[in-house]
């Protein structure tokens, strides 16, 4: 689950993490009355930011005026913010991370504008490769870290911190050392970083990333915050799920979440179902194997019972993209009956109309092939998984040319 930046940072806030005085405002009077406020108490120079799911903001294009600034403008007056929040508030905002579509932006951030020295890069997030805790830093704040990692890799320092002895000072110097910070600011940094691990493992993060951190004076501040969540935890964080924004998620991802399904929309045309995630990306890759393009990833998990099947095929037909679809479903905990009838039942209800090609093996996979063949369902049956994403990627274009 993500959240917006300025939530990011009232949380982060509360574990002791520097951030720059900021106040969120759902309309332009509240951006406006924002900036008054925080004239009133010193604040001097202003940046309003939109607020969306997505990083690029500041080099982002607004579809009304590809022309103009970006979504993070620096405003001297009270007037520039209103100016600001006037030319963001509803407008779709086109950056590198959104794609072409963009993002429409409901919200924005007042910050105060601080005299920056220098920008770095901080995030903290599972190493797979060690399964530890592990902290990214460059001097290289400001930039994609993806593109750092491609041209400038040594720039990177990477600390695994044990996860018996917790985040330690020597670990704080060792990235401190990696920033190539000196004086009070190693200090500053080491207790930085102790903040951000302890906010990493209370609140079930899955990443925080800080981008740019920077240097104002010896004090290490976050300037940007971005933090995900793991979804599995989320029952543990009920006040963190209060901050999810559904307006920022796909309409059809939204709804699978109501169902307890993993979904993501694709770009394809070719709706796969599948029980297991491993499955579902072997499904996907063996799809684009045969020249075809799937149009969103969708496990429907190992205890889907009929009701669930159904919403899944539901998700699936909603998309006005999907010309064909495969069910791919190895019945180990799942069973191949349920599978099949919440098959047939979404299908009758929905009045299927693209090509449904079904691949079932394991438990009961003979009595939910019975109740496939007896359907009276224009069902393609599949013996293994190449030949299923062989028809289902024929069927498709048959459907398409027709």
């Amino acid at each position: 689950m993500n959240i917006h930046e300025y939530q990011a940072k009232e949380l982060l806030k509360k574990y002791g993490v520097a951030v720059p005085a900021g106040i969120p405002a759902m309309s332009v009077d509240e951006a406006v009355k924002a900036a008054e406020k925080m004239q009133a108490e010193g604040t001097t120079l202003f940046v309003v930011k939109a607020q969306i799911h997505a990083g690029g903001r500041g080099a982002g294009k607004f579809k009304n005026n590809p022309e103009g600034k970006g979504g993070v403008r620096l405003c001297k007056t009270i007037d520039e913010v209103k100016d600001a929040a006037e030319a963001m508030m509803g407008q779709t905002l086109v950056t590198i991370q959104t794609g072409p579509e963009g993002k429409e932006v409901q919200r924005l951030y007042v910050t105060d504008g601080v005299d920056i020295e220098k920008e770095y890069y901080c995030s903290v997030l599972l190493d797979r490769a060690t399964s530890d805790v592990t902290f990214m830093v460059s001097t290289e704040g400001g930039m994609e870290i993806e593109e750092v990692a491609h041209n400038t890799p040594e720039k990177i320092v990477k600390v695994g911190i044990d996860p018996v002895a917790g985040f330690t000072d020597a670990d704080g110097k060792k990235l401190a050392e990696g920033l190539k910070l000196s004086g009070a600011a190693v200090d500053n940094a080491i207790t930085l970083f102790k903040s951000l691990y302890q906010a990493y493992i209370d609140t079930d993060a899955a990443i925080i990333e800080i981008n740019p951190l920077i240097l104002v004076g010896d004090d290490v501040m976050a300037l940007d915050a971005k933090v995900n969540f793991d979804d599995n935890a989320l029952f543990r964080h009920k006040d963190i799920a209060e901050l999810r924004d559904e307006t920022e998620e796909d309409e059809k991802e939204r709804e699978a979440h109501k169902h307890d399904l993993s979904y993501v929309a694709l770009d394809g045309n070719i709706g796969c179902m599948v029980n297991g995630a491993g499955l579902a990306m072997a499904t996907m890759d063996i799809i684009k194997f045969y020249g075809g393009e799937p149009a969103n990833f969708l496990d429907v998990g190992g205890g889907a019972d009929e009701e669930k099947v159904t919403a899944a095929f539901k998700i699936i037909l909603s998309d006005p993209e999907v010309k064909g679809i495969l069910v791919n479903i190895f019945g180990g905990i799942m069973k191949c009956d349920i599978i099949a009838k919440g098959v047939i039942a979404a299908a009758k209800e929905v009045k299927l109309s693209v090509p449904l090609v079904v691949r079932l093996e394991g438990t009961n996979v003979e009595e939910g092939k019975a109740i496939l063949n007896t359907s009276g369902l224009d069902i393609i049956a599949a013996n293994d998984l190449k030949d299923a994403a062989k028809k289902v990627v024929d069927a498709t274009k048959t459907a398409m040319a027709a």
